[in-house]
C-alpha cells in the first residue's frame, strides 16, 4: 500500500474517532463545554473540507495546543487554560489525533474510573512547534518607564541589536505601567481589558484579577503546552506580596510589590513572603537576576518562559551602590524639543507650561544620570541570564526580547519628569529581539504594538492564539520576513487627569497631567482626539519633534478620514476586527 494512501486512511480514521467522540458527548463538563464552545464559533461535524471541521479545525487544536492546520477557515474561540486542563483530567484521550476508534457502545467522552494507585497530577500535553523543532524557551526582559534615550547606555543590549532584530515603531498602548502592562499580559487593547490606569474602579491589579484577565494571559496558555513560566519582579499596580496570591499559569512567582526604591521591600516568593533590607545584596534588580538564574538552570530540558520586570529605572531612580557614581557629568539630551515653547494650538493642557528654571533644568539633569546608572544592573542582568541560558545549553534555542511598558519625558514640551502623554518620548519605546532564525542587525520598520507581545509568545511556543486577541503575531516580522496586509496605525488609549495621590505614578508638578484621550500613530503622523473636544496632528516627516500642532491645515476630507479611523480602531474587538481597523485607506496619516 503506498505511503499516501496509508496517510489518507489514517486521517479519515482519526476524523471518525473524533467525530464519533463528540456525536457521544453529554452536554455536561469541561470537555462538552469545549465541544460546545466550538460548535457555537461555528464549526460543524462534516465540515472538515470546508476548514470548519468540529475536530480536526477546533477541537484538536484546543486540546493539543497547537496551531489550526492551513486550511481552516474560522478563528478559535477562546478557552481558559483551566477548562483544557479540567477536560484533560476528565478525559485524556479527548482531542488526541492518536485516539484509537473505540469499541462499540463506549462512550469516548465518560470520565475514565479512577486509577487502582495513585497517579501523578495530570500535566499539560506537550506541545510540538509546526516546524517540528525542539520547542524554544523566551527570556523577556521588561523595564519601567525606560526611554529609547537610555538604550545608548546598555552595552548588553546595543549587543542584542547587532545580533539580532530592532522594531523602529514599537508602541505602548498606554504610557503607563498597568494599563500597558495589561495589554502584554492578554494581548488586548485598554477598551477591551477595560485597564485605563493604575488604580480605582478603571485600573489596577484588583480590576485585572476581577475581570477574569489573569486566568487568560500568555502564562496560561504556555503553561498548558507544557511549558514552564517564571514572573519575576514587577507584576500590576496594586498587588500587594503579603495579601495577594499567585496568579494561574506561573510555575515560578517571585513578584513585589511597592519596590520601587529597590530596597526594604517584600517579595513574594511562590506563596512565601520574604522582607529584604537595606544591604547591596538586597538591590531588586540583582535579587530577581539570582532568581531568574536559578529558574533556568532547574528548567533545563523543559522548555520555559521567563518575565523579569525591573521597577528600574522607575523613580526615584535607584541605582546599584556599585553604579552610584557612574557615567559622572552625564545630562539629559537636549533636543530640539527640550524647554520648547508650547505651539499656539497646542491642547490646554500643554499650553499652561512655562519655561523651565535653570534649577529644573539641573535636577532634571541629576535624575537622567540616575536614571542611566539604574539600567547598569538591568544591563548587567541580561548578560547574567544569557550566561545562565549558555550554561544549560540553550543559548541557541531561546529568544531574549528587550522592552519597555512606557517612555518617558525630561524637559521636552518644557515638562517635567512624567510620561502619559501621546507624544513619542512616552508612547515610543525599545523592542529588540534575539534568538533561533532572528536575522542579524535587522531593523523591522513596520508599527508593531505591545498587544502583538502575547501572540509571538503563544507562536514561538507552537500555541494557537485566541481569536478575542487584538494583537498579531511578531514572528513573521521577526524572522525577516514581509507581511502584505501589516497594520499601518498603532492605538494609544489614556484616561486623564490623574489625580490620585496613593498612584506611584501620579503626575508630579508640572511633568504633564493631560485629560483623556485616544490616538493612532503611523510610520509619520500622530492624530490626538482629547475628551475636551480638542485635536492634534502631527506630521513627522516635516515636525519629527512633535512641536506644531497643524490639525487646522488639513483638508476636511483628511479630518474625516483621521476621525473615522481612530473610531474604527478605538471600537475594534479580537484580531480580524482590529487587523481590519488598522489598515485605514490612504489619508492625512501616510502624508
Amino acid at each position: 500500500m503506498r505511503g499516501d494512501q496509508l496517510l489518507a486512511i489514517s486521517t479519515t480514521l482519526v476524523v471518525l474517532a473524533t467525530a464519533s467522540a463528540a456525536t457521544a458527548a453529554p452536554r455536561q463538563g469541561p470537555c462538552a463545554e469545549i465541544t460546545a464552545a466550538c460548535e457555537r464559533a461555528g464549526f460543524v461535524q462534516g465540515g472538515a473540507k470546508a476548514g470548519s471541521g468540529l475536530q480536526v479545525d477546533c477541537i484538536v487544536p484546543i486540546m493539543q495546543g497547537t496551531f489550526q492546520r492551513p486550511k481552516a477557515g474560522k478563528p478559535l474561540p477562546h478557552i481558559s487554560a483551566q477548562l483544557v486542563a479540567a477536560c484533560r483530567e476528565e478525559n485524556p484521550r479527548f482531542g488526541q489525533r492518536n485516539t484509537p476508534r473505540p469499541p462499540p457502545g463506549e462512550d469516548p467522552l465518560a470520565p475514565l474510573p479512577p486509577p487502582a494507585t495513585p497517579a501523578e497530577p495530570a500535566q499539560s500535553t506537550p506541545q510540538t512547534p509546526l516546524t517540528g523543532a525542539k520547542r524554544p524557551n523566551i527570556v523577556f526582559i521588561l523595564t519601567d518607564d525606560l526611554a529609547l534615550n537610555l538604550v545608548q547606555y546598555m552595552p548588553h543590549v546595543l549587543k542584542m541589536q547587532k545580533d539580532g532584530t530592532t522594531f523602529a515603531n514599537y508602541f505602548v498602548t498606554d504610557s503607563l505601567c498597568c494599563p500597558s502592562r495589561s495589554s502584554i499580559f492578554t494581548g488586548r487593547y485598554p477598551h477591551n481589558t477595560g485597564i485605563f490606569r493604575n488604580t480605582g474602579r478603571d485600573g489596577g491589579y484588583l480590576v485585572f484579577r476581577d475581570r477574569g484577565h489573569e486566568r487568560a494571559t500568555f502564562a496560561t496558555a504556555l503553561a498548558a503546552a507544557g511549558y514552564r513560566t517564571a514572573m519575576l519582579g514587577k507584576y500590576l499596580n496594586g498587588y500587594l506580596p503579603a495579601q495577594h496570591g499567585v496568579p494561574p499559569g506561573w510555575s515560578e512567582w517571585d513578584v513585589a510589590g511597592n519596590a520601587y526604591r529597590e530596597f526594604n521591600y517584600e517579595l513574594n516568593q511562590n506563596g512565601k513572603v520574604d522582607r529584604f533590607g537595606n544591604s547591596a545584596t538586597d538591590y531588586l534588580t540583582d535579587v530577581l537576576s539570582d532568581n531568574a538564574t536559578r529558574f533556568i538552570k532547574a528548567a533545563a530540558g523543559t522548555p520555559f518562559v521567563i518575565e523579569v520586570a525591573t521597577f528600574a529605572p522607575h523613580a526615584p531612580y535607584t541605582p546599584a551602590p556599585r553604579d552610584a557614581e557612574a557615567l559622572p557629568g552625564l545630562r539629559a539630551p537636549r533636543t530640539l524639543s527640550f524647554n520648547a515653547a508650547p505651539d499656539a494650538d497646542a491642547p490646554k493642557w500643554l499650553l499652561a507650561h512655562p519655561m523651565l528654571s535653570d534649577a529644573e533644568i539641573a535636577r532634571i539633569d541629576a535624575d537622567f544620570r540616575k536614571r542611566a546608572q539604574s539600567v547598569q544592573a538591568v544591563d548587567k542582568m541580561i548578560g547574567e541570564l544569557q550566561a545562565a541560558v549558555a550554561a544549560v545549553g540553550e543559548e541557541n534555542n531561546t529568544y531574549f526580547v528587550f522592552s519597555s511598558d512606557n517612555g518617558y519625558h525630561m524637559g521636552e514640551h518644557r515638562l517635567m519628569p512624567g510620561k502619559m502623554t501621546a507624544f513619542d518620548t512616552d508612547i515610543h519605546v525599545p523592542l529588540i529581539v534575539t534568538g533561533p532564525g532572528v536575522p542579524a542587525g535587522l531593523t523591522v520598520d513596520e508599527i508593531v504594538e505591545n498587544i502583538d507581545l502575547y501572540a509571538t509568545f503563544t507562536e514561538l511556543g507552537g500555541v494557537a492564539a485566541s481569536a478575542d486577541v487584538d494583537g498579531r503575531s511578531l514572528v513573521p516580522l521577526l524572522h525577516g520576513e514581509k507581511v502584505s496586509d501589516w497594520r499601518t496605525v498603532a492605538l494609544i488609549e489614556h484616561r486623564g487627569p490623574n489625580n490620585d495621590r496613593s498612584d506611584p505614578d501620579a503626575p508630579a508638578l508640572r511633568s504633564g497631567n493631560p485629560t483623556t484621550y485616544e490616538a493612532i500613530r503611523a510610520r509619520t503622523s500622530l492624530y490626538v482626539e482629547y475628551a475636551s473636544g480638542e485635536k492634534e496632528y502631527h506630521n513627522l516627516t516635516s515636525d519629527p519633534h512633535e512641536l506644531r500642532n497643524s490639525y487646522g491645515s488639513l483638508s476636511g476630507a483628511e479630518q474625516s478620514s483621521l476621525h473615522a479611523t481612530l473610531e474604527a480602531v478605538k471600537s475594534c474587538r479580537g484580531v480580524q476586527s482590529c487587523s481590519a481597523a488598522e489598515r485605514p485607506t490612504r489619508s492625512a496619516l501616510q502624508r
